[in-house]
């Protein structure tokens, strides 16, 4: 299924006119020295990778690290560190190859921890999703907005760690930080329940191996000696997540999602 839907998306995404376009607006600003051929050839990579992503979402559950040799973790030990600690850790990372592994990997560590994620518009949508992440991740789903920054608190609270995807718009609210030189609206959650609370922040690396085969690199927690500005740390601290993001995008720029509109609307 992932195979058929990869190829599928690979020759059908580029016919989606506008959201392509955009996506080579993003990568000829990210890599301006790269041929258009160049450009395209990740395009392809990119529409593989999400339909990949897509097909696999009914397959989670064959994704467990502990069965079937599908799923790889390097670091796992630092997982382990966090438990042994008996405090709370911030993990993070973005929609790069399957991203939904991330917290699979992350209860498969035994770790205690709540799944932050944007609510699908259409309700029914949004339920199935919730029941699926439910059985193969954790059961403590946190919405992003107004009542998922109370949950993230009280989860934080209760001594559980958080699993975010950091690398979208912001749209309100934002914090303008540098993401391959130009100013990307970020969200400055991560950070601010990082100061408060005095949690690491932890990047996690996600990688497709081939087919549906993935690695996950659990890496140091981000090194960061808060000033006391609140405002100031804030930027700071969210500008060293978006550097990590950026090296993660580097390294495999065909597994992240360059077709959303990350820079505002002068990337179309």
């Amino acid at each position: 299924a992932s195979a058929l839907a990869g190829g599928f998306m690979r020759h059908v995404g580029p016919l989606i006119g506008p959201v392509h376009r955009r996506g080579a607006v993003n990568l000829e600003r990210a890599f301006p020295d790269w041929s258009r051929a160049e450009v395209e050839r990740t395009l392809r990579a990119v529409w593989e990778n999400l339909g990949r992503t897509a097909a696999e979402f009914s397959h989670l559950d064959k994704f467990n690290p502990d069965r079937g040799g599908r799923l790889e973790i390097i670091g796992r030990e630092k997982f382990q560190a966090v438990i042994d600690a008996g405090a709370p850790a911030i993990f993070f990372s973005g929609h790069f190859a399957n991203w939904e592994v991330m917290s699979i990997a992350m209860r498969a560590a035994g770790l205690d921890y709540g799944v932050v994620y944007r609510a699908a518009n259409n309700p029914l949508v949004d339920g199935l999703i919730i029941r699926t992440r439910a059985r193969v991740m954790s059961r403590r789903q946190i919405p992003k907005g107004k009542r998922g920054g109370r949950d993230m608190i009280a989860a934080l609270k209760a001594g559980a760690s958080l699993a975010m995807l950091v690398d979208q718009k912001l749209t309100s609210g934002g914090v303008a930080s540098p993401l391959f030189g130009r100013p990307a609206m970020t969200a400055p959650a991560a950070a601010r329940l990082s100061l408060k609370f005095g949690a690491p922040l932890i990047p996690l690396e996600i990688a497709r191996l081939g087919g549906a085969r993935f690695r996950l690199t659990v890496g140091d927690a981000v090194a960061f000696t808060p000033s006391g500005d609140a405002a100031a740390d804030t930027q700071a601290l969210t500008d060293r997540l978006n550097q990590a993001i950026e090296a993660m995008i580097r390294k495999r720029p065909g597994e992240w999602l360059w077709l959303h509109r990350r820079w505002g609307k002068d990337a179309l």
